[in-house]
């Protein structure tokens, strides 16, 4: 978790540098919402298997690659979503809004083990 925030901390940084233009490829905030709970579980996945924090990392890569296969997003779409998103915080604090919702319900529903 660390791990992504950092990153899209760099990412937040990076786009501060770029016009605000808005990408024809973009991912909608609902694809995002989708994108992202997934990759959170993928990482909460990845992080509790008693395995060394090296080949935690490799599997997370590997699952996380699935996720994007599996939304059909490229993960160069879902980066330049991502450096767009951060650049509005409303925006992105109602959209994790929604993800942390999402992730709530699944978990009281007995639904994340579902998901793999």
């Amino acid at each position: 978790m660390k791990r992504f925030v950092s990153a899209c901390l760099l990412l937040l940084l990076m786009g501060g540098c770029e016009e605000n233009s808005k990408p024809k490829d973009l991912l909608s905030e609902d694809e995002m919402v989708n994108v992202l709970i997934d990759i959170h579980l993928t990482e909460g996945i990845a992080s509790s298997l008693p395995i060394p924090y090296d080949s935690s990392q490799v599997i997370y890569n590997l699952l996380e690659n699935e996720v994007f296969v599996e939304h059909e997003v490229q993960d160069s779409v879902f980066t330049k979503s991502m450096i767009y998103y951060l650049q509005d915080p409303a925006t992105m604090d109602r959209i994790y809004g929604r993800v942390v919702d999402s992730l709530v319900v699944r978990e009281s529903s007995g639904g994340i083990e579902d998901k793999f």
